[in-house]
Protein backbone atom coordinates (compact mmCIF):
# COMPACT_ATOMS: atom_id res chain seq x y z
CA UNK A 1 0.00 0.00 0.00
CA UNK A 2 3.02 2.63 0.94
CA UNK A 3 3.91 1.68 -2.86
CA UNK A 4 1.32 2.77 -4.61
CA UNK A 5 0.56 5.90 -2.13
CA UNK A 6 4.35 6.65 -2.99
CA UNK A 7 3.41 5.75 -6.78
CA UNK A 8 0.33 8.63 -6.44
CA UNK A 9 2.25 11.49 -5.34
CA UNK A 10 4.88 10.39 -7.91
CA UNK A 11 2.48 10.88 -10.53
CA UNK A 12 0.95 13.84 -8.87
CA UNK A 13 4.55 15.22 -8.97
CA UNK A 14 4.82 14.93 -12.81
CA UNK A 15 1.07 16.15 -13.48
CA UNK A 16 2.10 19.25 -11.06
CA UNK A 17 5.94 19.56 -13.00
CA UNK A 18 4.34 19.50 -16.33
CA UNK A 19 1.03 21.70 -15.70
CA UNK A 20 -2.33 20.48 -14.87
CA UNK A 21 -3.25 22.38 -18.03
CA UNK A 22 -0.55 20.69 -20.63
CA UNK A 23 -1.93 16.83 -19.38
CA UNK A 24 -5.92 16.99 -18.62
CA UNK A 25 -7.90 17.25 -21.42
CA UNK A 26 -9.24 21.16 -21.12
CA UNK A 27 -9.48 24.26 -24.25
CA UNK A 28 -7.93 27.06 -23.07
CA UNK A 29 -11.07 29.21 -22.94
CA UNK A 30 -12.46 27.00 -20.34
CA UNK A 31 -9.11 27.67 -18.29
CA UNK A 32 -9.26 31.21 -19.34
CA UNK A 33 -12.33 31.36 -17.80
CA UNK A 34 -11.43 29.29 -14.43
CA UNK A 35 -8.44 31.19 -13.82
CA UNK A 36 -10.11 34.58 -13.61
CA UNK A 37 -12.34 33.19 -11.65
CA UNK A 38 -10.23 31.58 -9.34
CA UNK A 39 -8.51 35.12 -9.23
CA UNK A 40 -11.60 36.99 -8.31
CA UNK A 41 -12.31 34.18 -5.69
CA UNK A 42 -15.84 32.12 -7.87
CA UNK A 43 -14.09 29.06 -8.05
CA UNK A 44 -11.92 27.10 -5.51
CA UNK A 45 -9.57 24.25 -5.74
CA UNK A 46 -11.13 21.06 -3.59
CA UNK A 47 -9.38 18.13 -1.91
CA UNK A 48 -10.66 15.93 -4.07
CA UNK A 49 -8.86 16.84 -7.08
CA UNK A 50 -11.73 19.14 -8.59
CA UNK A 51 -12.70 22.30 -9.06
CA UNK A 52 -15.83 23.65 -6.87
CA UNK A 53 -17.72 26.95 -7.12
CA UNK A 54 -17.48 29.09 -4.21
CA UNK A 55 -20.19 31.37 -4.53
CA UNK A 56 -21.60 33.20 -7.35
CA UNK A 57 -20.94 32.18 -11.25
CA UNK A 58 -22.92 32.00 -14.60
CA UNK A 59 -23.37 29.32 -16.91
CA UNK A 60 -20.47 29.75 -18.48
CA UNK A 61 -18.55 29.16 -15.91
CA UNK A 62 -20.49 26.28 -14.48
CA UNK A 63 -19.49 24.97 -17.99
CA UNK A 64 -15.80 25.43 -17.66
CA UNK A 65 -15.76 23.91 -14.52
CA UNK A 66 -17.73 20.98 -15.38
CA UNK A 67 -15.14 21.06 -18.81
CA UNK A 68 -11.69 20.95 -16.48
CA UNK A 69 -13.68 18.57 -14.16
CA UNK A 70 -14.27 16.03 -17.15
CA UNK A 71 -11.18 16.23 -18.01
CA UNK A 72 -9.40 15.57 -14.43
CA UNK A 73 -11.64 12.87 -13.89
CA UNK A 74 -10.70 10.78 -17.04
CA UNK A 75 -6.77 11.80 -15.93
CA UNK A 76 -7.27 10.10 -12.38
CA UNK A 77 -9.35 6.98 -14.15
CA UNK A 78 -5.76 6.72 -16.14
CA UNK A 79 -3.85 7.26 -13.07
CA UNK A 80 -5.40 4.37 -11.04
CA UNK A 81 -5.53 1.75 -13.45
CA UNK A 82 -1.48 2.40 -13.74
CA UNK A 83 -0.95 2.45 -10.21
CA UNK A 84 -3.89 0.18 -8.79
CA UNK A 85 -5.45 3.29 -6.78
CA UNK A 86 -8.81 4.19 -6.31
CA UNK A 87 -9.45 6.81 -9.22
CA UNK A 88 -10.04 9.18 -5.52
CA UNK A 89 -7.19 8.40 -4.26
CA UNK A 90 -5.32 9.53 -7.71
CA UNK A 91 -7.58 12.91 -6.80
CA UNK A 92 -6.91 13.37 -3.52
CA UNK A 93 -2.74 13.23 -4.14
CA UNK A 94 -2.54 15.52 -7.07
CA UNK A 95 -5.03 17.76 -4.89
CA UNK A 96 -2.32 17.79 -2.16
CA UNK A 97 0.40 19.19 -5.11
CA UNK A 98 -2.57 21.78 -6.47
CA UNK A 99 -2.62 23.16 -2.95
CA UNK A 100 0.93 23.40 -2.46
CA UNK A 101 0.83 26.25 -5.69
CA UNK A 102 -2.02 27.42 -4.79
CA UNK A 103 -1.18 31.48 -4.17
CA UNK A 104 -1.78 33.19 -1.26
CA UNK A 105 -5.87 34.80 -1.20
CA UNK A 106 -7.09 31.59 -3.27
CA UNK A 107 -9.83 29.27 -2.34
CA UNK A 108 -9.45 25.90 -1.14
CA UNK A 109 -11.70 23.11 0.48
CA UNK A 110 -10.77 20.24 2.32
CA UNK A 111 -12.34 16.82 2.30
CA UNK A 112 -14.09 17.73 5.55
CA UNK A 113 -14.92 21.41 5.60
CA UNK A 114 -15.97 24.37 4.13
CA UNK A 115 -14.03 26.65 1.63
CA UNK A 116 -11.05 28.85 3.31
CA UNK A 117 -8.69 31.45 1.74
CA UNK A 118 -5.41 30.08 1.24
Amino acid sequence: MMRKTLTVLALGLTLSALGTGAVLAQSSAAKATVDAAKAAGVVGEQADGYLGIVAGGDDALRASVAEINIGRAAAYKEIAARTGVTPEAAGQATAKQLYSRLAPGYYWKPLDGGWMKK
